[in-house]
C-alpha cells in the first residue's frame, strides 16, 4: 500500500517514532478510522445485549450461542457465493449496509409491547454475528493491503484506532441510556455503520492492487477445503477454539455473579458500559505505545501467548476467590490483553496466506470456527453446572485449557515466522 502524495507535515517525527513510513501515513488513517466507526457502533449495542444476556439468565444462553452458531454456518456459504460472484468492492460495503438496515428493523421489533422474550433472545444472537462479521470483513482487507513486515508495525496502530471508536461507543451508550433510553442505542448504531460503508469505500480505492481481481472466483465452500488441507490454518482453529471456549466460561460466569450482585437492569447495563469503558482505554494506550514495537521485536507468538497467560491467572483467581470485584478485573484485564495484544497479533497470521484464504477461509474461521467453541464451551459449562460445579469449580476446570492454549500460541508463532521467511509460500 503506497501514498505517494503524502507530504511530510508536523506529525513527520510522530509516525517516525511509530514506525509509520511516509507511503504508509494515509492509508494507516483510512484504515484506523474506518474501524473506530465500526467499533464505535458495535459498542453502542454491547451493554443492551448484555443486559439482555443477564435478564434472560445462563439457561437459556447455551440456546442462544448454539443459534449463532446455526446462523453462521448459514451465512458462511452466502458469504463465499458472493466472493465468488461480486467484486469485493460491492460485496464488502454491502454487508456493513445489511446490517444497517438490520440493526433498524431490530429497533422497531424491541419497541414493540411484548416483544422482549423472543426479539431479545433473537438480538443477542443478532450481535453476535454482527461483531464477527463487520469486523472480520474488515481485518480480512487489512491482511489483503499488508505485506507481513507492515502487518507487524502497523496492526497495532490500526487496532488503536478500532479502542478510539470502542471508547466513544460507551460513552454513547451511557449518555443515550441515560437521557433518551435504550431504543435510541440501535438507530445510532446503524448510522455509523452506514458511514463506514463510505469509509470502506474510500480504502480500497486508494490501497486496492490495481490487478487485483473483480471477484475472487472458486467454490463457495472454498475455504473449508483450504482449512483441512493446511495444518497452519487447523493450528489458527485450534487457537480461536481454546480463545472462545475460555471466553465463553468467563461470560457465563460474569452473567451469573452479575445477576447475583445487582438487581437492577439499569445498573447492570451502566457497569457494563463502564467495564468496556476502563478496557478500551487500557486498549488504546496498549496498542499505541507497545503493541507494534512488541510483534516486531518479538513476532506473532509472543503477541499470541500473552493472552493465555493472563488467562491461567485470571481462572486461578476466580477459582479462589469468585466474586464481583475478581470477575470485573479479571475481565478488564483479560479483554484489554486481548485487544491490545493478542488481537493484532492474531491478524498477521493471515497476511503470509492466499487471498483465498484471506477471505474466505479467515471468514469461515472468524465466524464459524469462534461460534462454534461458543457453543460448545456453552454447553459443557451446562453440564458442569450440572454436575454440580460452581463458578470456582469451572474456573479450575478451564486451567488446563489455557496451559493447551499457550503451548499453541508458541507453535502458531514459529509457523508464521517461517513463512515469512518464505516469499514462494505466502503468495
Amino acid at each position: 500500500m503506497s501514498d505517494r502524495s503524502d507530504a511530510a507535515g508536523p506529525g513527520r517525527r510522530l509516525f517516525a517514532w511509530l514506525g509509520v513510513q511516509p507511503g504508509e501515513r494515509r492509508s494507516l488513517l483510512l484504515s484506523a478510522l474506518l474501524f473506530c466507526v465500526l467499533l464505535a457502533s458495535y459498542y453502542l449495542l454491547r451493554p443492551l445485549r448484555d443486559e439482555l444476556a443477564v435478564h434472560a439468565g445462563t439457561g437459556q444462553l447455551a440456546w442462544t450461542f448454539t443459534a449463532t452458531f446455526v446462523v453462521m454456518l448459514l451465512a458462511v456459504p452466502l458469504f463465499g457465493w458472493l466472493l465468488s460472484r461480486f467484486p469485493l468492492a460491492r460485496v464488502l460495503p454491502g454487508i456493513y449496509l445489511f446490517f444497517a438496515a438490520s440493526l433498524l428493523a431490530f429497533a422497531v421489533l424491541l419497541a414493540l409491547p411484548g416483544t422482549v422474550a423472543l426479539a431479545g433472545p433473537a438480538f443477542f444472537v443478532w450481535v453476535s454475528v454482527f461483531n464477527l462479521g463487520v469486523v472480520s470483513v474488515f481485518w480480512s482487507l487489512m491482511s489483503d493491503l499488508h505485506s507481513p513486515q507492515a502487518a507487524a508495525r502497523l496492526f497495532g496502530l490500526i487496532a488503536a484506532g478500532g479502542s478510539v471508536g470502542a471508547v466513544a461507543g460507551p460513552l454513547l451508550a451511557i449518555a443515550v441510556t441515560a437521557f433518551l433510553g435504550r431504543g435510541f442505542l440501535l438507530p445510532a448504531s446503524a448510522v455509523l455503520l452506514a458511514v463506514a460503508a463510505i469509509l470502506l469505500v474510500g480504502l480500497r480505492r486508494h490501497g486496492e492492487p490495481q490487478d487485483a481481481p473483480q471477484s475472487l472466483g472458486g467454490h463457495p465452500l472454498q475455504g473449508v477445503r483450504a482449512i483441512l488441507r493446511q495444518p497452519y490454518l487447523l493450528g489458527i482453529c485450534g487457537w480461536l477454539l481454546l480463545y472462545s471456549g475460555t471466553s465463553t466460561l468467563l461470560y457465563f460466569s460474569q452473567t451469573e455473579i452479575v445477576g447475583q450482585a445487582i438487581a437492577d437492569r439499569s445498573e447492570r447495563t451502566q457497569l457494563f458500559a463502564t467495564m468496556d469503558l476502563t478496557v478500551n482505554a487500557l486498549t488504546l494506550l496498549g496498542q499505541i505505545l507497545l503493541t507494534g514495537r512488541l510483534l516486531s521485536r518479538f513476532g506473532s507468538g509472543v503477541g499470541l501467548a500473552v493472552l493465555p497467560l493472563v488467562s491461567l491467572g485470571g481462572f486461578a483467581l476466580l477459582a479462589l476467590s469468585p466474586t464481583l470485584a475478581v470477575i470485573v478485573g479479571v475481565q478488564v484485564v483479560r479483554r484489554t490483553t486481548n485487544f491490545a495484544f493478542a488481537r493484532p497479533a492474531r491478524e498477521t497470521l493471515f497476511t503470509v496466506v492466499g487471498r483465498d484464504e484471506r477471505f474466505k477461509a479467515k471468514n469461515l474461521i472468524d465466524t464459524v470456527v469462534y461460534r462454534g467453541g461458543d457453543a460448545l464451551s456453552g454447553w459443557l459449562h451446562s453440564a458442569l453446572q450440572a454436575l454440580g460445579l460452581a463458578v470456582a469449580g469451572i474456573a479450575t476446570v478451564a486451567l488446563p485449557l489455557a496451559a493447551a492454549w499457550l503451548a499453541l500460541s508458541t507453535g502458531l508463532g514459529y509457523s508464521h515466522r517461517q513463512r515469512s521467511r518464505s516469499p514462494e509460500e505466502s503468495a
